[in-house]
């Protein structure tokens, strides 16, 4: 044995190299040979070659051994092999504490035997390798990548730590087992990174990724082949690569050929050991039904399910039973008939058949063609099956499942934790014309079936769809045992559909079949308006008439069809037509309230304005100012793991003429498909839509991670006052009081999907509040009890306060104020009553103005008139005062002149007043014929002859006498 090795020194300048002898055991050697020059740097050998250092050559490996040539593989993994680091951390680097960075120290890469597996929780695990390229060279590697709620994402970092460009970063889901992955690396220092985190926050855990066979080429030379591992061979020289041994097969490291097991053991495909054959028990054969004969008879049979592991030479062990009886053929699927040789075949376009004979369809009828698979005598022709391992998640060519005459049921696998697959494929689909001019109902078809899961430990059966043979999205998981019961799928695009159900009996790593009666049943499949399909009965249809006769034809759009003449009918006003039944005037059902139909009968939507009227008045809203799209985040949520997370929504209160408007998308896909190509995980469009966010400053992602969408209302039930409508409640108590006395108006909402939860679809309603505060668009609000929206997981309440949901003004809502009259003008002003619950509508009235007499003219008349009175009831005072002393003096001179006896009366006195006695008295009065003359004159009373009449009184109490 020599006792040095030789090595090459480090590359200078100009790209040479020397090569020199390395003692095993520094200064134990003396003589050691001198060093000679080196090939060229860039040098190296062809895969499947070494370099022998003695005469600087290629030469090939020796059988048994294998060589990258310039690389290095790693294809085991009981353990992190050398120059490999996990680690983990938890997303949150910001604001992580202590405790929540501990809770993910266990979230690594972990190394399985053949695969190296990912963390599935929200924590992200990164798997390293930094590798020295002596040229430019390439990493690859195969994964497993089936679910998509998982970020994973492969990328290389060079010498200044720069990664390579983004759009190759994020891997795309495998769609059939384990993918191969490729990249170009540069000389010099490449760190390779492999980091995956989970962001299924809500309930299933997501299933790991799964990496295998890295291999790095451009290291340097390779001085020496690597000897096959365990479980391979390789029978050339020169071989790059090991081949796996067959199945009952083993070798050891560094073998050329692989060793056959005893009779009474066996192995797997790739096994270095061989393991002792168990006895055979009633979990190793399973039953199958074989197909139709001439006579149309089928029998029992039962078969040894594969690989055939045990052994019938065992004590104990059991026989594999006999075949049962013949019995009669079940009928055929509707829509095929029975040939002479007992096959079933499709009935021709135009005839329709209940699995007997075909019939053609009546005149005014047509075939509803589609797919009704009932009874399962075999496989039909566009399904197929087959077995997933569980263990190292490669298809097997197996059968998955078994017919059984009325259903069909998952068959036995290499071990209880195989997926066992069924796979139907639909070209394409022929929805009705209406359906078609429908833009917003996207019902294209549907499919439904009646399934059954009876299981003893954690079974699960999956059922998944693939859009234009994309990878499988999981649309429904159901865990344990499970009644008989149907689910149906809506389908909303017209494409090539698959639609897939795995079932799979334990996810424990233990090989083995502890658990065969652990079965998923499916009863029946069917699926409508398929393209190329079959018919089991004929609908009505509308008549056309021709040269040929009355022919079938397509209603327009909002037509139903009249099921006796055949015509076509238009729905009437404010109804939707139930597109897939549109038969007689019951298929239009009418709309909510609130609400009115589009042109063509599909919808009921609400054009964002709503009336309601009480005993006091008639409110009018006008809720254009709220129709955009707004967004409402639930209050933060945390993981075991500490990663915070938020429940997004975002509201569209009436949408654009029923054109949903509110977008959630699922960006965790979005990442990995480059711009231009639409996955099957395209955004979820509604009117309401809920998303688990996880923003940016957790992630430390450009955008904050979007995942999981949900439509919590596609159709508008209605919009009303009232708290109840179509089975939806809204209750108030869930909200603070309204204390305006304004009516909130509530928008009602369903959704489409129906999940194991919510067997009747979700439910929404947004509660439009009147808030003058609160200008438009307002604020929403969640359920102060339910801070996630939803109580019960169905059914969301939201609260959108807003100017905006105010009432539109009216007269009611304002009031005059009149100002008192300044400067001969007056004016009257318009204000609104306090505090304002109206927005829009109608406007104040301008000011009013108006001409009026002022306080200070009617004060001057007043005054005027009051200073005329106070002067006539002054002068009149004096006129009758004086008046009043004449007729005393006189009165006194006649009283004076009756007591004089006998009259005895002096000469010069008379009794009577004679003419001219008062003419000086009177002459201030009657110089003038004035007012106060013709008063007198007016006033006085005179006798014919021209005196005053005086009446007098006689001293003797005699009669009066006027003289």
């Amino acid at each position: 044995m020599s006792e040095y090795h030789y090595e090459y020194t480090a590359c200078d300048s100009t790209g040479s190299r020397w090569r020199v002898a390395v003692p095993h055991t520094p200064g134990l050697c003396t003589s050691l040979p001198d060093p000679v020059k080196g090939t060229e740097c860039s040098f190296s050998c062809k895969a499947g070659e070494f370099l022998d250092m003695k005469d600087q050559s290629c030469k090939p490996c020796a059988e048994g051994r294998y060589s990258l040539g310039t690389g290095i593989r790693f294809d085991e993994w009981d353990e992190l092999p050398h120059g490999f680091a996990s680690l983990s951390a938890n997303m949150e680097i910001e604001d992580s504490t202590l405790e929540s960075t501990e809770n993910c120290t266990s979230s690594k890469w972990v190394p399985l035997g053949d695969y190296i597996a990912s963390n599935t929780d929200e924590c992200t695990a990164t798997l390293m390798y930094a590798v020295n390229l002596k040229q430019s060279g390439t990493v690859n590697f195969e994964y497993y990548y089936p679910d998509s709620s998982i970020i994973f994402e492969f990328f290389v970092q060079n010498d200044q730590c720069q990664p390579n460009a983004d759009d190759s970063r994020w891997m795309k889901t495998t769609e059939k087992g384990w993918e191969f992955h490729s990249v170009e690396l540069n000389r010099g220092n490449n760190v390779l990174y492999w980091r995956t985190t989970a962001f299924s926050v809500w309930s299933k855990v997501s299933k790991p990724v799964l990496v295998r066979n890295i291999a790095i080429t451009g290291v340097a030379y390779t001085s020496e082949c690597f000897p096959c591992k365990p479980g391979t061979y390789a029978d050339q020289q020169g071989s790059s690569s090991c081949k796996l041994c067959p199945a009952n097969f083993y070798s050891n490291k560094g073998e050329t050929s692989c060793h056959q097991c005893d009779p009474d053991k066996y192995s797997e495909k790739g096994s270095s050991t061989c393991k002792p054959r168990p006895a055979c028990t009633d979990k190793d054969y399973f039953y199958t039904h074989t197909a139709c004969d001439a006579k149309g008879e089928t029998q029992l049979m039962y078969k040894w399910a594969q690989p055939k592991i045990c052994s019938e030479d065992l004590e104990g062990a059991v026989k594999l039973p006999a075949s049962g009886l013949k019995t009669h053929c079940p009928p055929c699927n509707p829509g095929f008939f029975k040939t002479n040789s007992s096959t079933c075949e499709a009935c021709p376009y135009g005839s329709y058949s209940n699995g007997s004979d075909c019939s053609h369809c009546p005149a005014g009828t047509e075939p509803a063609v589609g797919f009704e698979y009932k009874w399962w005598n075999t496989l039909p022709t566009n399904m197929e099956t087959t077995v997933l391992s569980g263990i190292n998640f490669e298809y097997k060519g197996m059968t998955g499942w078994e017919v059984a005459s009325d259903h069909i049921y998952s068959a036995v696998g290499a071990s209880d934790n195989d997926f066992m697959i069924l796979t139907l494929v639909v070209p394409g689909f022929r929805p009705p014309q209406s359906v078609m001019a429908d833009t917003e109902n996207k019902e294209v078809a549907r499919i439904t079936f009646v399934f059954e899961t009876i299981c003893s430990v954690n079974c699960e059966l999956y059922f998944m769809v693939g859009v234009n043979s994309r990878t499988n999205s999981p649309v429904e998981t159901w865990k344990g045992s499970k009644g008989k019961q149907s689910y149906t799928y809506i389908i909303e695009e017209n494409a090539t559909m698959s639609f897939t159900w795995a079932f799979q009996r334990t996810t424990f790593h233990e090989t083995g079949r502890k658990y065969t009666n652990d079965v998923a049943k499916i009863y029946s499949i069917n699926v409508t308006n398929v393209m190329d399909g079959v018919a089991s009965y004929c609908r009505p249809c509308a008549l056309e008439a021709s040269d040929m006769g009355s022919s079938c034809t397509s209603c327009p759009a909002g037509y139903y069809i009249d099921r006796d003449s055949g015509t076509c009918h238009s729905c009437p006003p404010n109804t939707i037509l139930k597109a897939h039944q549109p038969y007689g005037a019951q298929a239009c059902m009418p709309c909510g309230p609130g609400t009115k139909s589009n042109k063509i009968h599909s919808l009921c939507y609400n054009d964002c304005t709503f009336s309601v009227s009480t005993s006091t008045r008639t409110f009018e809203y006008n809720f254009l100012a709220l129709e955009n799209t707004v967004s409402l985040a639930g209050g933060p949520s945390f993981t075991s793991k500490g990663l915070k997370y938020f429940h997004h929504f975002t509201l569209s209160l009436c949408g654009n003429q029923g054109k949903k408007m509110s977008v959630c998308t699922d960006n965790v896909t979005d990442l990995r498909i480059p711009e231009g190509e639409s996955g099957f995980s395209k955004p979820i469009t509604a009117y309401v839509c809920q998303a688990v966010i996880i923003p940016p400053e957790v992630t430390g992602y450009k955008a904050g991670v979007s995942s999981q969408p949900v439509s919590l209302a596609d159709r508008l039930i209605g919009v009303t006052t009232d708290m109840t409508l179509d089975g939806i409640t809204s209750p108030a108590e869930l909200f603070h009081p309204e204390s305006l006395g304004i009516p909130d108006v509530i928008f009602f909402y369903r959704s489409n999907d129906v999940t194991q939860s919510c067997s009747s679809g979700r439910s929404t309603t947004i509660r439009v509040r009147c808030s003058p505060l609160k200008p438009a668009p307002g604020s929403l609000s969640l359920p102060s009890t339910c801070s996630d929206g939803t109580c019960d997981g169905c059914n969301f309440h939201f609260l959108w306060e807003s100017m905006a949901a105010c009432p539109l003004c009216s007269t009611a809502d304002y009031h005059a104020i009149v100002s008192s009259c300044v400067a001969g003008i007056q004016k009257t002003t318009y204000v609104w009553r306090e505090p304002k619950l109206c927005s829009g509508g109608i406007s104040l009235p301008e000011q009013r103005v108006t001409i009026c007499k002022t306080i200070d003219f009617w004060l001057k008349v007043g005054i005027s008139a009051g200073t005329c009175t106070a002067i006539l009831l002054t002068v009149l005072t004096c006129y009758f005062w004086k008046k009043n002393q004449k007729l005393e003096y006189k009165y006194s001179k006649l009283v004076m002149n009756a007591t004089l006896k006998d009259c005895d009366l002096p000469a010069a006195d008379s009794c009577a007043i004679m003419e001219g006695e008062d003419v000086e008295d009177d002459l201030i009065f009657t110089s003038k014929k004035s007012l106060f003359g013709k008063i007198k004159s007016f006033t006085s009373k005179r006798t014919p002859d021209g005196f005053d009449s005086v009446p007098l009184k006689t001293s003797s109490g005699g009669p009066d006498m006027d003289l």
